[in-house]
This record gives C-alpha cells, structure tokens and sequence, in this order.
C-alpha cells in the first residue's frame, strides 16, 4: 500500500529508530525504553448496518467504496503520530478529519466529541486553548484530481486508560478561531479505529 512509506517517513521525522519501531510491547523492549503501540484500520465506506467499522453519512461527498487507512504509531519519547490515506472522494475537495472519542454508529454523532489530551471542561469545545491541533488529533486534507488525500499528525502526548475510538470525516477543514475552534462541518463519513 503507499500508506507505509508515508507513514515511515512519518515516524522517522518523529524521532523513532527502527529498533523502536520494531518493538510491539513493553515486554518487548528494553527494560529503560518506553512501551510502542502501534494499531491500523482500514475499511470500504458503506451505508450503516450494525456492526460496520466504516460508515459513510453523506455519500454525496464520501461515496459508498471510497477506501481508508488510519495507522497510528505511539511512543512515550515522540508522542504519537497518526496518517490517514484515503481514496474514492471527490477530486480537488477539502476535508476535516479528527480522532473521536467513540465508535462509529447509525449517525455521526454516535462518535461523540473530539477526543482531546487534555479535556475542555465545556462542552461542546470550542475554545482554542483545548480544541487544537495539539491537544486533539487533525487530519484535514486535500484531495488530488484523483479523488485521493492523505494527511499526518503528530503530537507530543500518548494515551494513557482514555483512548480514541474512530476517525470521522468532515466537510471543511478545521476552524481554530475562539467560538468555532474545531468545527468542521457536517459528519460525513466514519471509521472505527482501535487508538
């Protein structure tokens, strides 16, 4: 697939070796190098029947057969970095995209709030100070003339007993003026992934 290069590249930048790369567990690794976690996704958007992991809401703009992979690399020294590659969506058009704190369901809204590092006391968030490309996980992108986008995260932190659950696409990119920090439109399409 050519997520991968793009998801190496990714994480050498980050700052892992391929000996941290390789190790899977914490019993895995040496006694002084923090525990890797790395989890991938990937599914074919359809319209919801129960049990689905890749739902499309709108496929006007994420078709039914548009294909995505999420992959997600987790390491105490570098934080976490995320690469969503997705194809079969409309050429040349802007999507947001953000880690969710439930599983995908009937609608968008099943997969509740953005999962944040370090959550905002108010919700819905929409205060810069929380709702960041920091402090949650962004993956707005691009599509080519091909219908094909792809984008990386990387941030600072790892999770801890809270965990993100899925990916949901949006229909604009990300806002992050105070008020409206974080939105992105309609809930267009979403993937169950095990963060």
């Amino acid at each position: 697939m050519r997520f991968l290069p793009k998801f190496l590249s990714a994480a050498l930048a980050a700052g892992l070796s391929a000996t941290s790369f390789s190790a899977t567990s914490a019993a895995a690794a040496p006694a002084a190098a923090s525990p890797v976690h790395f989890t991938a996704a990937h599914g074919t958007f359809a319209a919801y029947t129960p049990g689905d992991h890749a739902v499309t809401y709108r496929p006007n703009l994420v078709p039914a057969g548009a294909k995505v992979h999420v992959s997600a690399l987790s390491a105490g020294h570098v934080g976490t970095t995320t690469v969503l590659v997705i194809s079969g969506l409309l050429p040349q058009h802007e999507y947001g995209a953000h880690a969710h704190v439930n599983s995908c369901g009937a609608t968008g809204d099943a997969a509740g709030g953005h999962f944040q590092h370090v959550p905002d006391p108010v919700k819905p968030s929409v205060d810069p100070t929380y709702a960041n490309p920091r402090n949650e996980i962004w993956l707005d992108f691009t599509t080519d003339r091909s219908g094909i986008g792809h984008a990386t995260s990387t941030v600072d932190w790892t999770f801890d007993g809270r965990r993100a659950k899925s990916v949901v696409i949006h229909e604009t990119h990300t806002h992050t003026n105070p008020g409206h920090a974080g939105t992105a439109g309609g809930r267009l399409a979403c993937l169950d992934v095990g963060f």
